[in-house]
């Protein structure tokens, strides 16, 4: 069967530096009765940063995948994109507490070729605003390929969470990705 997502690998818009963390593990409260115990050191490389993720869903290969079943198609999708903005991935967890929500996201729909704007980032975004600063990168590439090649989505909607303003919501995205019947052949 034919995945009907795409997952792109999650790249950063800016320029990483990438730390590390030093850390021991020893057995404190072995007395030696029965062994000496053991010890660790190590190290761990981490960084933070700002992602762009590109994902795209092929409804109708969804729809052919879930043998045509409109519900059940709408609920994967609904699922689907809660979980990619809300849920982290668990490695690392207990090290590093990363249990960042999207903090923008661009949902395009239509039957045109889909495209990554992932070439908006191909100059890292610099200074001390990176999250504002890659959403016009992000903008400015989406209205650049419109220019060039047409209207490159049928509709496209947004929502938006930084510390000044939020605009939109999850729910309405998946209003809108879910919207009308999905397994139509219209």
């Amino acid at each position: 069967m034919e995945a009907a997502a795409q997952v792109a690998h999650a790249i950063t818009v800016h320029a990483v530096k990438v730390d590390d963390d030093y850390f021991t593990a020893v057995d404190d409260l072995n007395k030696h009765d029965e062994d000496a115990g053991a010890a660790h050191i190590g190290e761990t490389g981490f960084a933070s940063g700002v992602f762009y993720l590109y994902v795209c869903i092929n409804k109708t290969l969804l729809c052919e995948n879930l043998q045509n079943d409109s519900e059940l198609v709408n609920k994967t999708l609904a699922a689907f994109i809660e979980s990619m903005t809300k849920v982290s991935p668990t490695g690392k967890q207990n090290s590093f507490a990363s249990r960042a929500y999207t903090s923008y996201l661009l949902a395009e729909k239509g039957t045109q070729q889909p495209r990554s704007l992932s070439v908006a980032f191909l100059k890292p975004v610099q200074g001390s605003d990176l999250l504002n600063d890659a959403i016009k990168n992000l903008n400015a590439q989406y209205e650049n390929f419109d220019h060039v090649y047409g209207k490159c989505a049928d509709d496209r909607k947004s929502c938006l969470v930084t510390t000044e303003k939020s605009e939109g919501s999850l729910s309405e995205i998946i209003g809108f990705l879910t919207a009308g019947e999905p397994c139509s052949n219209t």
